[in-house]
């Protein structure tokens, strides 16, 4: 008998949401670290299952995010019961805390793991951190909020942190915790493995392979179109269908970003190490441990005059 999924709990999710859903043939469930290409596979996901960009409803709707605590539990599982169409659902549970149920196909996709972190570290400053209070039954936020830690101060305290990495899914122990619980079932027919920058690099022939994965056929000269939908720029001038934010916990903040030559220095460094490659750990090397020190070189070479 399999063990029993882990629960995993923060402020605003909670795993054993997941426990008694009635799973479909053929279920897609998404499974991320945050900031980590979340929106773009559930577009990706959606584009393949409809066969068109036009898409019913906005992304949100057609594919929810269960573990939020944001939206009651029972309104979620009653919006996926009345869909028709393939079920596609989000989560940023790792899999050894969702039920594996052989009729459906678990996607989980890596990214480099300091893209994630810059990423995550512009969310925080967008988030209305009172509103999800209010929206998740958690006490308000008191006083008025300090000034942000400086961008690659927040980086070095993001890799050199020593915490459960399943307490802390979003630090580095826990992208790696979470990737790494992926890697372990990687030879399951049911679990396909997705890297971001493999999507970067060639995003018609990433969704093909994932349509071979899912058995989707779609007809050739439907690609195009559907590729096109997906690319970053399609996706941006969609935003308000694609990445709404009905519940108002966005301050929608202008984020600031690294400058390319920035990334550039850090991906030469941290490459060089073998960040994240989806490779087995190198006998008796710590690995969790051989990453953190790559990403501190690469984080050494940022100037503040780097940062945009």
């Amino acid at each position: 008998m399999p063990d029993a999924p882990f629960r995993y709990r923060s402020e605003d999710e909670d795993s054993a949401r997941w426990l008694g859903f009635p799973f479909r043939d053929g279920d897609i469930v998404i499974s991320t670290r945050s900031k980590s290409g979340t929106t773009w596979m559930q577009m990706i996901c959606a584009l393949l299952v409809f066969g068109t960009p036009e898409l019913p409803a906005p992304l949100p709707e057609l594919s929810p995010w269960l573990d939020w605590l944001v939206e009651p539990r029972d309104a979620v599982y009653a919006r996926l019961a009345a869909q028709r169409h393939r079920r596609f659902v989000k989560t940023h549970t790792p899999l050894d805390g969702v039920p594996l149920d052989d009729r459906a196909h678990y996607v989980v996709v890596a990214r480099h793991p300091l893209d994630m972190a810059v990423s995550l570290w512009h969310q925080g400053g967008n988030l209305d951190r009172a509103r999800l209070a209010e929206l998740t039954g958690q006490p308000p936020p008191q006083g008025q909020p300090g000034p942000r830690t400086p961008l690659v101060e927040a980086l070095r305290h993001w890799v050199d942190q020593e915490v459960d990495p399943r307490e802390e899914l979003d630090s580095l122990p826990g992208v790696l915790w979470h990737l790494g619980d992926a890697w372990a079932r990687r030879d399951r027919p049911n679990v396909t493995l997705v890297h971001y920058d493999d999507l970067v690099a060639d995003l018609a022939g990433g969704m093909r392979a994932l349509a071979g994965r899912l058995g989707v056929e779609v007809p050739e000269p439907r690609w195009p179109e559907l590729v096109e939908a997906a690319t970053f720029d399609r996706m941006r001038q969609r935003a308000d269908r694609l990445a709404p934010d009905p519940a108002g916990v966005s301050r929608l903040a202008a984020p600031r970003s690294l400058s390319r030559s920035a990334y550039a220095q850090l991906r030469g460094v941290i490459e060089s190490v073998g960040v994240l490659d989806w490779t087995a750990p190198t006998p008796g090397v710590d690995r969790p441990r051989r990453i953190s020190v790559g990403l501190v070189k690469g984080i050494d070479q940022i100037q503040p005059t780097m940062v945009a």
